[in-house]
């Protein structure tokens, strides 16, 4: 028997993603949502592969997975990275456009969507240091564009660029780009 044989390489596959989210600090309920792993195997990857090898400091986070869309719309600097990562996401083809005959390639539990959701953040991180985006927070993101009930893209009216939109909001928005680049109010 060898681990190279096509019949093992699904759960293979399966390992990596689930050490890939580890790094990203994912939480184990994510985890097993995108892996099909149990908790209990989880937690022995984590232990057999993060924790003992001490190179990386690799944070476990406990509770509920972030699931507020007001933590995007927070403070400009969240939001236009907010807006830069489904920017990738519409470029990977994670989120499809608002555009009939375009299908998002995104699918929950699918080790290619998970693999390239992973990508995606990577891309992210290597954008900015320091991050101002979770993995947790980026997969929420994912999440909400594809229901499209609470945040959606749109273009900014001030300089046509990819904005994030908050759909509960009734105020005029701009992107985070123009939000950061405009000169502070004056006050009297």
């Amino acid at each position: 028997m060898r681990v190279s044989d096509d019949r093992y390489t699904r759960d293979r596959q399966k390992f990596d993603l689930a050490l890939r989210l580890i790094r990203h600090e994912a939480r184990t309920y994510t985890i097993r949502q995108w892996t099909g792993l149990s908790d209990d195997r989880i937690r022995k990857l984590y232990r057999s592969y993060v924790l003992e090898q001490r190179t990386l400091v690799v944070l476990r986070h406990r509770g509920k997975s972030p699931r507020q869309a007001a933590f995007f719309f927070r403070n400009p600097q969240v939001t236009f990275h907010a807006a830069q990562l489904a920017s990738l996401f519409l470029l990977s083809g994670l989120v499809g456009p608002a555009v009939r005959g375009l299908e998002s390639r995104y699918r929950l539990g699918s080790l290619e969507s998970g693999t390239l959701l992973c990508q995606v953040y990577e891309s992210y991180l290597e954008l900015h240091a320091p991050v101002s985006i979770s993995f947790e927070h980026a997969w929420f993101l994912l999440l909400a564009l594809a229901r499209r009930d609470e945040v959606g893209v749109a273009r900014c009216e001030d300089c046509g660029g990819l904005r994030l939109r908050d759909l509960l909001a009734r105020h005029k928005q701009t992107c985070g780009n123009c939000h950061l680049g405009s000169p502070p109010a004056l006050t009297h």
